[in-house]
């Protein structure tokens, strides 16, 4: 070998070693950032996937800082992207499909959520392709192998048990599936009380996989009021107001849901999972939305028919002035404002909202096990 050779080897080996310092410390010191779920917190994957399940058409993402749809199912920022700044976070994570989540970004975390799956795998397929939540575990084991291969596979361990996890999904087990059509398959299979049982022995085999793959502090969110958004008001209102059953569906699964948690606590010995009860944040501002700032909670920013509540919401839709004023963006998810007083709830709520404890006491402790 000449100099000039071993010399140059010598400097690109100095240069990877410099390049795995750099590295390696943010794995060891920032919380990385764990996205699993529904539309509710889909930062994009389904951008990329051949499905109508999808928010990258304007007005969709009209007060994000770029002003441009993103694929978010919001005006601005959802609760994931808040979270991610309430953490410190300079970026909130990029979503999995995204060819840009490559290297040092693979380190913040990833977004695995896709809108229009349930915790069952029958659930939204009239949106066929949807990345259910089968496959956004196996993407997060998949991720994990990916980032061994840059800071090795203990510190990717580390990285993981440190990290945040959110997981935000069942409500389309309800509207996209249960309730989707009069007599559905699942409505058919099941009354009401024993699907919610099925669904939260379905959701604990999803928390346990996530336990298995090396989470230690997850936040699990139930559903929403979901009789309340404005397109259950405008299809299935009664009297004018909510969906007597989608609440009492809501009524019987959130508080099960709750249990649940509880339980998986105690058989693992450890708080690893917190559960956000989402209804009751969304029921403040329904109930009482002038005391929010809220004009309205009953229609829709963005959305046409009564309510704003039907259809999607397109560049032919009714579109509100001001966000601000609205509770609900479109049929379905929370304006960006609702968003932030969502996760503020999340953050630092009593345990009417947060069970056992809220997040910034679960990211506060230093208990975390192997």
């Amino acid at each position: 070998m000449s100099m000039a050779t071993g010399t140059s080897s010598s400097w690109m080996i100095f240069g990877l070693v410099l390049a795995m310092l750099s590295i390696a410390p943010l794995a060891a010191e920032a919380r990385a950032f764990f996205v699993f779920g529904d539309s509710l917190v889909d930062s994009g994957n389904n951008n990329y996937l051949a499905t109508t399940a999808r928010a990258d058409a304007p007005p969709y993402g009209i007060d994000y800082p770029t002003h441009l749809p993103t694929g978010r199912f919001s005006n601005g920022l959802n609760i994931p992207d808040i979270i991610s700044e309430q953490i410190g976070q300079t970026h909130p994570p990029l979503p999995y499909l995204n060819p840009e989540l490559i290297g040092q970004k693979l380190l913040v975390g990833a977004n695995f959520a896709s809108a229009g799956i349930g915790i069952l795998n029958d659930t939204g397929i009239q949106f066929i392709n949807i990345i259910r939540m089968f496959r956004q575990l196996n993407y997060f084991e998949e991720y994990q192998h990916r980032v061994s291969t840059i800071i090795g596979e203990e510190q990717t361990r580390q990285l993981v048990n440190k990290a945040l996890v959110l997981i935000t999904v069942g409500g389309n087990d309800f509207v996209n599936n249960y309730y989707l059509v009069p007599f559905s398959a699942r409505s058919r299979q099941f009354a009401l009380p024993d699907y919610v049982k099925y669904l939260i022995s379905e959701y604990r085999k999803l928390l346990m996989r996530l336990y298995e793959l090396g989470a230690r502090q997850v936040l699990v969110t139930g559903t929403g009021p979901m009789g309340c958004v404005p397109a259950e008001l405008a299809m299935r209102g009664t009297n004018g107001g909510c969906s007597a059953e989608l609440q009492r569906a809501a009524a019987l699964y959130n508080p099960q849901l709750v249990q649940m948690v509880q339980g998986l606590n105690r058989e693992i010995g450890q708080d690893i999972f917190i559960a956000a009860n989402t209804q009751q944040m969304h029921m403040d501002f329904i109930s009482d939305p002038q005391a929010y700032g809220f004009t309205t909670s009953k229609i829709a920013c963005c959305g046409q028919g009564p309510n704003n509540g039907l259809g999607l919401c397109t560049a032919l839709s009714n579109l509100c002035p001001d966000r601000d004023h609205y509770a609900f963006w479109d049929p379905f998810h929370p304006s960006e404002k609702a968003n932030r007083i969502i996760v503020q709830q999340i953050m630092s709520g009593t345990t009417q909202y947060m069970n056992p404890m809220n997040l910034s006491t679960l990211l506060a402790s230093d208990s975390i096990t192997n």
